[in-house]
């Protein structure tokens, strides 16, 4: 038997709903890459948004730090946009500041920084994204994907 190393749906709505901030860990200034546009939705939402990024000072406005240890806060989520290898790395970071959740972005899994975050007392989130579960979760989903700002008649929730 596979061992499960993420969390349930329940568990991700839990988790997105009381959240107040997210640190965005090699998140892009270049509008055409993914974490770019997670980014633009997030900080349309009540989150409190860290781009974290060496890379970049700045990323949609907002001041960009280059670790999770320069942070004003620790996050309720990192939100993790690295390559797999770089995992680990992220994970212990978050591990050190004292990070509750780790999400790793759709498409990104490894079980052994899972693993150890998972005894370290950390949540995991693997191979989802943030911004599409949390606009799941809150009535803002159409079928491409993103919220298209249409007005309609369907009761957007509050999570």
């Amino acid at each position: 038997m596979t061992e499960v190393l993420e969390a349930d749906s329940r568990t991700r709505l839990r988790i997105i709903s009381k959240a107040r901030s997210v640190a965005l860990v090699g998140v892009s200034g270049n509008e055409l890459r993914a974490s770019n546009f997670v980014a633009t939705y997030l900080v349309r939402t009540h989150l409190r948004i860290y781009p974290v990024n060496p890379g970049y000072k700045e990323v949609l406005g907002l001041k960009c730090y280059n670790s999770l240890a320069e942070l004003p806060e620790v996050p309720d989520i990192v939100d993790i946009f690295r390559h797999p290898d770089a995992i680990p790395s992220v994970v212990d970071e978050a591990i050190a500041m004292g990070a509750k959740v780790v999400w790793f972005q759709l498409g990104l899994r490894h079980d052994g920084a899972a693993r150890t975050a998972i005894d370290a007392g950390l949540e995991v989130v693997q191979d989802r994204c943030l911004k599409i579960e949390h606009a799941r979760f809150s009535g803002r989903l159409n079928l491409a994907g993103f919220d298209t700002g249409v007005i309609s008649s369907k009761r957007l929730r509050d999570i």
